[in-house]
């Protein structure tokens, strides 16, 4: 077993704060953990308000087999828009945007990094690969660790009201297993050992553990996100516009999991995972594994990160903890 307990004591720095990035620091900071909360403008200007003066507001259902959680208001150890103010000093990076956000945020993370620091990546998406690659352009030496995982620790939600953007962050699951690997592989031992002084990581170090991919390659194709968010929005894009209209319905109500999924979308997003399965492959990596019996339930195979192998709801319950998670357009993450 290797150490990695010199990262004890130091701050975590998070960068972004959307819904993963809020509920990250939140959580962390309620852990007992010094947290730096940074994004960019022009995002910051909406996502940072109020952060510094009244904190994080963690709340929610926070389902999971285990019954961990965590609530209240977690105050930040820093409130900032320049990633060297929230990098220095560090130990553990997280960095938690959307795809479209890894660029901008590790061209300003790579001058700064120092040795010894671990960036853990929620979800990778293959942003370990992105990142070291430009670390290589920039000849960047510093002894770093690079990884990410297969999804976010949580469901989440920022709450948003009238178009503005609060300092409330709603947690409705909580993950109690994630598949995680670092670039290169050498260091997939040592990415997975930090991640317990990652409190956001506690219900998952605590449950059922966290699972070392192969490559980031194996983590990257483990994200469900693309199986199940894509066939589900692309499908259920009639329900989701009509769900205001004709079916006398709140549209912010509306939901994939709730509203969408049928037998005939689980099984184009089971017909999915098998053309990944077969890259997988061709690659020679691994995937998380999943059965077919697992894809046709109303959470799908999502269920299952937090609640393990037997959590399967029927098509004819609905799912209340996921009303009102969208999305409401197909101008949504979801899709681009």
């Amino acid at each position: 077993m290797v150490d990695m307990s010199y990262l004890k004591d130091k701050p975590i720095a998070v960068l972004g704060a959307g819904a993963v990035g809020k509920a990250i620091a939140g959580d962390c900071a309620l852990g007992g953990a010094k947290v730096r909360i940074c994004d960019l403008m022009p995002f910051a200007k909406n996502t940072l308000r109020n952060v510094a003066e009244k904190g994080i507001k963690f709340y929610g259902d926070q389902i999971n087999y285990y019954g961990f959680e965590r609530e209240g208001f977690a105050k930040m150890d820093k409130v900032t828009t320049d990633v060297a103010e929230a990098v220095k000093g560090a130990g553990l990076i997280v960095v938690a945007t959307p795809t479209f956000g890894h660029v901008p945020f590790f061209e300003k993370l790579i001058p700064v990094l120092e040795d010894g620091q671990v960036v853990h990546i929620f979800p990778d998406n293959f942003g370990s690969l992105i990142l070291k690659k430009m670390m290589d352009e920039a000849g960047c030496d510093k002894d770093v660790i690079v990884g990410g995982w297969s999804s976010s620790t949580y469901g989440s939600r920022v709450d948003i009201y009238g178009g503005v953007v609060t300092h409330k962050i709603r947690v409705y699951y909580r993950a109690i297993t994630l598949r995680g690997a670092a670039m290169p592989a050498k260091d997939t031992e040592k990415f997975i050992e930090s991640s317990k002084y990652l409190p956001s990581m506690d219900a998952v170090t605590q449950g059922d553990g966290a699972v070392a991919g192969d490559t980031v390659l194996d983590t990257g194709l483990s994200n469900v996100n693309p199986v199940l968010h894509c066939p589900g929005a692309i499908l259920g894009v009639s329900t989701m516009e009509n769900f205001g209209r004709i079916f006398g319905e709140d549209k912010y109500k509306f939901s994939i999991y709730s509203h969408a999924y049928c037998e005939s979308i689980s099984q184009v997003q089971y017909s999915f995972y098998k053309e990944e399965c077969a890259l997988a492959d061709k690659l020679g990596v691994g995937i998380q594994p999943y059965e077919k019996e697992h894809f046709f339930s109303r959470e799908n195979v999502l269920g299952q990160e937090y609640m393990g192998l037997d959590y399967l709801i029927p098509f004819d319950q609905q799912d209340p903890i996921q009303f009102g998670t969208g999305p409401f357009t197909m101008e949504n993450r979801y899709i681009t």
